[in-house]
């Protein structure tokens, strides 16, 4: 009897593995943050060849893209320069930078300088080949690089989500030609011929109008009324963010200069209908601690922007390390990551 029963429970069995279909359990890929988090780390491939390294908390040395990832970051921002020398930051370079930070599901902000060099608040000199270019040929020079390096990084399937035209522009660039100040409005139609270069190769990708001083609300109007009442186009306020250069750090410290840029952002918001983007921020690297409530400050004040229009932060070059001078990453002296960049961590 006991055998029948065990045989009838059995064919039970059966008859119902076969006629109830496996039940498969979707794959849930974990959202993406529409929150950039990120860095500028294009000193990397010049670190690396000189033989950097670069280690997490417990001293393991790993690989710097990698590293920025487990450090809570999904962006990387990348500068280029025209004709560099050495060749770091020229296209190659970057396309190189690009390839790593793609594979890694970064994603990605392209910084223009339209220089060979460095180009700031205190110096936009124009690339060597483009010295004695009257303005239609410096608009002709800025659309066909731009285009050029795009579509390079489009060829190697990399996709950029923003672009920034011009980096830390607060006079204008390409001196003196685009000077701000001698001429809003060869500037505007210089922001112009670079938004039309990147629309065309990328038409998704938002354009970034960057400068600096982030707490400067009286500098940030003169240049975007500026800029509206001369027709330029772009998609996105960019600001730097070093507190310690802040005339009210010593006053107020960091907290204060967080709200003047809070204060300033809204103001962007409101006037202009823009999104706003912190691409730069950066404290001494021996600062570890007050960095970090910095960060995460900032990062929370420009998330409580109206309409999710507060895009992210970027630190610049936090892995910089016993490098050229530059203070103001955020790993110490051994290589590894300190406890500023534990803001970025979710």
């Amino acid at each position: 009897m006991n055998k029948f029963i065990n045989f009838i429970a059995f064919s039970l069995l059966l008859l119902s593995c076969s006629n109830t279909p496996e039940v498969v359990q979707p794959v849930v890929e974990p959202p993406v943050s529409k929150f950039a988090k990120g860095a500028d780390i294009s000193w990397i491939t010049e670190m690396e060849a000189a033989g950097r390294k670069f280690y997490d908390k417990t001293g393991k040395e790993t690989e710097c893209f990698a590293l920025m990832k487990a450090l809570g970051m999904n962006s990387i921002r990348l500068r280029v320069w025209v004709n560099p020398s050495p060749a770091y930051n020229n296209t190659a370079d970057v396309v190189v930078k690009a390839l790593r930070a793609k594979s890694l599901g970064f994603r990605i902000m392209i910084d223009f300088h339209y220089s060979d060099n460095w180009a700031d608040p205190g110096k936009q000199t124009k690339p060597a080949a483009w010295n004695n270019l009257d303005l239609a040929g410096l608009k002709s020079a800025i659309g066909t690089h731009t285009t050029e390096v795009l579509t390079e990084l489009k060829k190697n399937g990399i996709t950029p989500e923003w672009v920034q035209v011009g980096n830390e522009t607060n006079d204008g660039m390409l001196w003196p030609t685009g000077r701000a100040s001698t001429s809003m409005g060869n500037f505007a139609q210089m922001i112009n011929a670079g938004y039309d270069a990147v629309k065309a190769v990328f038409p998704e990708a938002k354009v970034i109008v960057h400068i600096s001083n982030g707490y400067d609300n009286q500098l940030f109007r003169w240049m975007f009324d500026g800029l509206k009442a001369n027709g330029a186009k772009y998609d996105v306020i960019g600001m730097s963010l070093y507190p310690t250069y802040a005339p009210d750090y010593a006053t107020g410290g960091w907290a204060k200069v967080n709200q003047q840029c809070l204060t300033n952002m809204n103001d962007m918001i409101t006037r202009y209908n823009k999104e706003v983007m912190i691409v730069e921020v950066g404290m001494p690297w021996d600062s570890a601690a007050e960095c970090k409530l910095f960060i995460s400050d900032i990062i929370a004040k420009t998330k409580s922007l109206s309409n999710d229009k507060g895009l992210g932060v970027l630190y610049w070059e936090p892995q910089a390390y016993n490098w050229v001078g530059y203070t103001l990453g955020a790993f110490d002296n051994s290589g590894k990551p300190t406890v500023a960049m534990d803001a970025f961590l979710p």
